[in-house]
């Protein structure tokens, strides 16, 4: 190859690798590709992945617009087109440890479609229910155009960072190259803008959700503090015993912890950790002072539902937000007695979008993490039904924005990683496995749909 050949071909490769969404396709007759690493190895560059012994099923262009169609939606969606002869042993669960990335994985195979998806990004009830829906669609382009049209939909998180990077077969002829350039310049510096600009806008609203989060979390921190402050105990004098002692330590265990998960957090979820070790905190004191009172230890309850800083709850009590139903929510003994009076209880109070304060659950979505470090999973939602908070947390966008695991709300398995995060193998396996039977792809009976997920 001359120098200027060469020149155009560094070029336009930087072209295709700033732009572009190139499909990883063969002419008809190229060797297959035939192994997990291969399409893994695709799928770093391109969503779409059509293996050359199965080219026929599915064109270059129309890998490509397929392509297109996932980067704009910015969805950690995967799809391939393999053969049927593809090794089928375990294909989703190797799939998924190779390309180490938190998403969908859609799969046609031979005549045959499945998918799996982390939890994180798409419920496995969703996933069940897109290939029940579009797993008998006819042809290879309207099956997998009908299942990423809501897949996208449905998906959370954002595109991996590496669809941006894209990536050129270095065997590409360069008449070949200045063909497809030209098609990209016209249409692809949209697609990679709009990628762009939505990962910027969700980076800066989840600062933005961050530095709410600090100034509220920042007063819990400093109100333990001032708890420990207030403690009239030391470890040396008369009466203390090993019991006392080691409530103590974990009372201050917690509150260091409490600051230096605040210190490290970069993103709103991180917050959970910290309002987790406050609580945690907490009870150790409930159990310190008991113990120097020679009263019974206190069973762990969850702390006052209105205003976590008034520590552990001692009873539930009946209560209704404004114009919802009503419910119990642990409270501590002062707000027991105003709710039982007939009065409001103490509520925590926050900062809203027009800068007034309301109770927490009548504020932002960015609240949530810093109620279930305080609340758990399992509890949170049946306290926050018919809140603003719970209604937001309730959305399926949650979950990408301000991290999963709340109970019913969303999340769950993987809830860590947001859609589109490195994830590497740490995924639980049975969300990639289930159903497979004796290495057949789908399930029992060598039934590629059959009980699959």
């Amino acid at each position: 190859m001359s120098n200027g050949a060469k020149r155009i071909f560094v070029a336009l490769s930087g072209l295709l690798v700033s732009l572009g969404a190139v499909s990883f396709t063969a002419a008809p007759g190229a060797a297959a590709a035939t192994s997990v690493p291969a399409v893994a190895d695709a799928w770093e560059k391109s969503p779409v992945y059509v293996d050359p012994a199965a080219s026929g099923q599915l064109s270059g262009a129309d890998a490509d617009a397929i392509a297109e169609k996932i980067k704009d939606a910015d969805k950690p969606v995967f799809v391939a087109v393999l053969p049927a002869d593809f090794p089928q042993q375990g294909l989703f669960q190797k799939l998924r440890t190779e390309t180490g990335v938190t998403g969908v994985y859609g799969i046609r195979l031979g005549d045959a479609f499945d998918a799996k998806a982390d939890p994180a990004v798409l419920s496995n009830a969703a996933v069940s229910n897109l290939v029940a829906t579009y797993g008998d669609e006819g042809d290879t382009k309207t099956q997998l155009n009908a299942f990423v049209d809501q897949a996208v939909k449905d998906a959370r998180g954002s595109a991996p960072a590496s669809w941006d990077a894209g990536g050129s077969d270095s065997g590409t002829p360069v008449g070949a190259l200045i063909g497809v350039g030209a098609v990209l310049v016209a249409g692809g510096g949209a697609t990679y803008a709009v990628v762009r600009r939505n990962r910027r806008r969700k980076a800066e609203e989840q600062r933005v959700a961050l530095e709410k989060l600090r100034v509220v979390v920042d007063e819990d921190i400093t109100a333990y503090g001032e708890e420990l402050d207030r403690l009239d105990f030391h470890p040396a004098e008369a009466g203390a015993d090993d019991a006392m002692r080691a409530d103590y330590e974990r009372a201050l265990d917690s509150y260091e912890k409490a600051k230096s998960f605040m210190a490290a957090a970069e993103r709103p979820e991180e917050v959970r950790a910290v309002t987790q070790s406050l609580e945690d905190g907490r009870f150790s004191l409930a159990l310190l002072a008991a113990r120097r009172e020679g009263r019974a230890l206190p069973e762990r309850r969850a702390p006052c539902f209105f205003d976590p800083r008034h520590g552990p709850s001692v009873k539930d009590a009946p209560w209704a937000p404004p114009g919802g139903a009503e419910r119990t929510v642990p409270v501590c003994l002062a707000d027991a007695t105003r709710l039982a009076d007939g009065e409001e209880p103490m509520s925590r109070t926050v900062a809203t979008e027009s800068g007034e304060r309301r109770p927490y659950w009548e504020a932002g979505p960015a609240y949530g993490p810093w109620a279930g470090g305080y609340f758990g999973g399992g509890m949170l939602p049946g306290l926050l039904v018919g809140t603003m908070l719970g209604g937001m947390m309730a959305s399926p966008a949650y979950a990408a924005d301000y991290g999963g695991g709340y109970g019913d709300f969303g999340g769950g398995a993987g809830a860590g990683y947001e859609g589109g995060d490195y994830s590497g193998s740490d995924f639980d396996p049975g969300d990639f496995g289930g159903g497979f039977g004796g290495g057949d792809f789908g399930g029992g009976g060598g039934d590629f749909g059959g009980g699959g997920f």
